[in-house]
């Protein structure tokens, strides 16, 4: 797999709201800061951040776009994008939308999740 693969199949697996889906995309060691500052350290807290917005945003359409690779190597890549979501919470319409900065790395042959940080526009 190329690691521009990983961007489609990564946002395909959020959009699915499925932990097990989204599991083998992250490496053990990885760290997912969220827009809003929340920094999850680790597979289990990332889990758990993730399974805890999956329960609140009901039906969710989470889009990447404006992908700009900035290094592409053997063993890792670095790319930046942008994003958004929306869905329902308690019942009513919300969305948002940022910018996002992404470390890959290639283990076990395949493109993981390193490094993820999300911030607002």
């Amino acid at each position: 797999m190329q690691p521009e693969s990983f961007t489609t199949i990564y946002e395909q697996a959020l959009a699915s709201q499925d932990w097990a889906q989204v599991a083998p995309l992250i490496a053990e060691k990885a760290c997912v800061t969220f827009s809003d500052g929340s920094v999850h350290s680790g597979k289990a807290a990332i889990q758990a951040a993730f399974e805890r917005n999956f329960s609140l945003i009901k039906s969710e359409a989470y889009k990447v776009s404006d992908v700009r690779w900035l290094h592409q190597g053997a063993e890792t890549a670095v790319y930046t994008f942008s994003f958004s979501w929306k869905g329902i919470i308690n019942g009513q319409l919300a969305s948002g939308q940022g910018v996002g900065s992404s470390v890959l790395l290639w283990e076990n042959d395949r493109w993981v999740l390193l490094v993820e940080h999300l911030g607002k526009k």
